[in-house]
């Protein structure tokens, strides 16, 4: 079946075009402009496609069973704080052109929605908080306000014949490049001072996954749900250290984090569906594969 993945050339959208692509999927990459020749390990195919509430982009979805929403427009490397000075210009994009894609994908057949959404829908809670999806979020950015509107705009139009969940995903880490880590690790093994700071992340490959178990798991078990996609809570000490086992780097390592600040997501309601994460194995392969290829700027 056909896949229609907007964003899929972004952070996450890779993960999740590479985690279909091996499920034997044929995923058609909604967005501005065509991906590059071999980005992918499969051929895909494209199909213009934008945030622009004026648009009608129902063409995009004659081909496709399921459609995952995966786009957003913000300023390079922000996601909270990615409106900039263009706040109005971020909520018409990221908020009215979701909802007319989710409009568009219902009123062109398609059977199941998938949107990704953010752990930025859940406000900063008292530290050792537990997030669970049973909590009422209050968003206290505006990028999480506009990701909570899409999740209720999207489980309203969620009924017969038109399954639709949300993925609240936290941090997505992972091996391809370009690499949220790349700079972390390059600062690192050229002797510049790391940041201490802690974040929960999940491995792109789990995201993909977690996408995959939405659009094969019967309807009536995801449709107008939201789940919690987290994996493991590290700090910039955590990801250096192993780089500096990978690479002998000789340069001190960053302070720990206070860990005990960040609050976890619980991912038990999108266990219970059979979604396993990588944990603290593939996080270490992924650092050190990532370290590997960037030891020449040691010094």
């Amino acid at each position: 079946m056909k896949v229609l993945v907007s964003g899929g050339t972004g952070l996450a959208g890779r993960y999740i075009v590479e985690e279909l692509l091996c499920a034997g999927y044929s995923v058609i990459i909604g967005g501005r402009r065509a991906p590059l020749p071999r980005l992918f390990s499969r051929p895909v195919e494209f199909a213009p496609l934008s945030l622009d509430p004026d648009e009608d982009h129902i063409e995009a979805f004659d081909d496709a069973y399921f459609f995952v929403h995966a786009a957003l427009s913000h300023l390079p490397g922000k996601y909270r704080g990615g409106e900039g000075d263009d706040p109005g210009g971020f909520r018409r994009l990221n908020l009215d052109g979701t909802v007319k894609l989710f409009d568009t994908a219902k009123r062109a057949g398609t059977r199941r929605c998938i949107f990704i959404s953010s752990r930025a829908v859940y406000q900063d809670a008292a530290p050792g908080t537990v997030l669970t999806e049973a909590m009422v979020p209050e968003p206290d950015t505006l990028y999480g306000e506009v990701k909570l509107a899409g999740e209720r705009a999207l489980a309203h139009l969620a009924g017969a014949g038109f399954a639709a969940a949300s993925l609240r995903a936290t941090g997505v880490y992972g091996g391809l490049l370009p690499n949220k880590w790349t700079d972390l690790v390059r600062d690192y093994l050229s002797g510049r001072p790391a940041p201490v700071r802690a974040a929960t992340e999940v491995h792109g490959s789990d995201l993909g996954r977690a996408v995959r178990l939405m659009l094969e798991t019967e309807s009536a078990r995801i449709s107008g749900e939201v789940f919690n996609v987290s994996d493991l809570l590290a700090d910039t000490r955590d990801i250096l250290s192993l780089v500096q086992q990978e690479t002998g780097c000789p340069n001190p390592l960053p302070a720990s984090a206070d860990k005990a600040a960040i609050n976890r997501m619980s991912t038990e309601k999108l266990r219970s569906l059979g979604w396993l994460p990588g944990g603290k194995a593939l996080f270490e392969q992924t650092v050190r594969q990532l370290a590997g290829p960037l030891q020449h700027l040691l010094r």
